[in-house]
């Protein structure tokens, strides 16, 4: 069995996610997120879909990237 990098469970069932260079073993969907996503420069919440980048920071909606200053930002549809 593997240990979950995340919360330390040992479970059969875990999976190894690899992002660039970075790799981890969690148990579940949700200790992968609280390890891999990139949290949003204005109200820390995960991202989970395409964010909005600007520059080098990036936000879970254009609402919050224009909240931190940025100009000219839309949501993708």
């Amino acid at each position: 069995m593997a240990v979950c990098d995340t919360c330390g469970n040992d479970y059969d069932k875990a999976f190894t996610l690899t992002q660039g260079e970075r790799r981890g073993v969690f148990d579940s969907f949700e200790c992968a997120v609280q390890a891999m996503a990139p949290q949003c420069t204005h109200c820390g919440c995960r991202i989970l879909g395409h964010g909005v980048e600007t520059g080098t920071q990036i936000f879970c909606c254009a609402h919050c990237a224009r909240r931190a200053g940025a100009d000219g930002v839309a949501d993708r549809s």
